[in-house]
């Protein structure tokens, strides 16, 4: 297939979902059937399909497949296709290794649990096509590490489904931190309100005929199949996930780090509270970051400061000349006791997106990476990991940036990677 690189008209970002994630693009005539990019979706929770209407609403993609590990999925969602496009033509499959034994397949989105992102975007790197893979990144350091060498050694593109990175209030947050209208900023506070609910202690169940539950585990280690441990809920389990830090975690320190772009990380010192059941990932989690010349505070409550209490997620930026409080909509800037909503002559310097699908479509096209593109997004996501390992073990821990390896602690290190389950190591 010939993939042009002219860029179509921009698409217009439509209003966020409940969440905030939910970009919905519009569909803007037609595409000559040889400028149109042929993607499949991987993956088909809730996420997944998401990622499918988001997809089949771009005038330049044709979904030519799908793949989930469960055929109820599979089912619900092709029609769900063909509901919004009758006459497509999309072929189903329960292991994603056919969808990327297709030639004819450019691109793939990948919204599995977590510890299956990695293999699945690398093998696709491997085999010739673009990914865009939700958050977060991986589900261990090292991970990231090899999906960038791959990603690197094969020319692909990457993006990483952070949609709310493409909205506007982001932009505009980078621009004015970035002019110094608030000075120098030593320490950001971020948060997320917990909203998560006990799972109780369920007990182990028979697979239902429709779910390959061995290849749902896949690198993961092996357990007998508890409902809750599958499909949604599995982010409460460490095996698979991180729980809700590992969850919005990159949606609200995405604009630190698009806006600062931390450097030196020095010392994490994580503290949470544990679940009563089955789960085993943080109920809650606040962690301490010290980097060079700046310090992040990451807490399950809105900080003791002005205008975070009614704010169930935020960043919160300390200068030497003022404050920035945002979220993913919203800001207010504080210089000398004056509150804002605005600076309008701070001039608009920072390129706005078309929509976090579309520009991962121009990415694919004209061969340069896209805006949440591997190497910032995993920049972005090692705290995240870091945060975890010092849950995890209950200490402070002491981080070499240049090395990517703590200092002195054998035991942290080996947190860094996990050696995937005997057969599903595929890469």
């Amino acid at each position: 297939m010939s993939i042009h690189t002219n860029r179509r008209e921009f698409v217009k970002m439509a209003g966020l979902g409940a969440l905030g994630f939910t970009i919905l693009p519009s569909l803007h005539g037609k595409a000559a059937p040889s400028d149109r990019l042929r993607i499949a979706h991987i993956g088909l929770g809730g996420m997944g399909n998401n990622h499918m209407k988001w997809f089949a609403n771009l005038a330049e993609v044709e979904i030519v497949a799908l793949c989930d590990v469960d055929e109820l999925h599979l089912g619900e969602t092709k029609q769900k296709l063909l509901t919004m496009q009758p006459n497509a033509k999309v072929d189903t499959y329960g292991d994603f290794r056919k969808v990327l034994e297709r030639k004819d397949i450019d691109a793939i989105t990948v919204a599995t649990p977590d510890h299956w992102h990695a293999q699945i975007a690398t093998l696709a790197f491997q085999a010739g096509k673009d990914v865009y893979g939700e958050k977060p990144l991986s589900y261990c350091l090292k991970e990231g590490k090899m999906m960038l060498k791959h990603m690197n050694k094969h020319d692909r593109i990457f993006q990483m489904g952070n949609q709310i990175h493409a909205g506007d209030n982001f932009h505009r947050v980078v621009e004015i931190i970035k002019s110094g209208a608030i000075g120098n900023v030593h320490t950001v506070r971020l948060w997320k309100q917990s909203t998560t609910k006990e799972l109780g202690s369920p007990t182990v169940q028979a697979v239902p005929k429709t779910l390959n539950w061995d290849m749902w585990l896949g690198p993961a280690p092996y357990t007998d199949y508890i409902p809750e441990k599958c499909h949604f809920t599995y982010r409460y389990f460490l095996d698979y996930s991180g729980g809700e830090f590992a969850d919005f975690w990159c949606h609200i320190a995405d604009v630190v780090y698009s806006s600062i772009q931390p450097t030196g990380l020095k010392k994490i010192s994580a503290r949470g509270e544990a679940y009563t059941g089955i789960a085993d990932a943080p109920k809650t989690l606040n962690v301490d970051y010290e980097f060079e010349n700046l310090k992040i505070f990451w807490t399950a409550i809105p900080p003791d400061v002005p205008r975070a209490a009614n704010r169930g997620i935020g960043a919160y930026f300390e200068g030497d000349k003022g404050t920035l409080i945002c979220d993913y909509s919203t800001k207010e800037i504080t210089i000398n006791g004056v509150t804002m909503a605005d600076i309008p002559e701070i001039p608009i310097t920072n390129p706005r997106s078309p929509g976090h699908q579309q520009n991962f479509v121009d990415a694919v096209k004209s061969r340069k990476q896209p805006e949440s593109n591997l190497a910032y997004a995993r920049e972005l996501t090692i705290p995240m990991h870091l945060g975890l390992i010092s849950y995890r073990l209950k200490r402070e821990l002491n981080w070499n940036a240049e090395k990517e390896k703590f200092i002195g602690d054998k035991e942290a290190n080996k947190l860094l990677s996990r050696k995937p389950r005997k057969g599903w190591d595929l890469v």
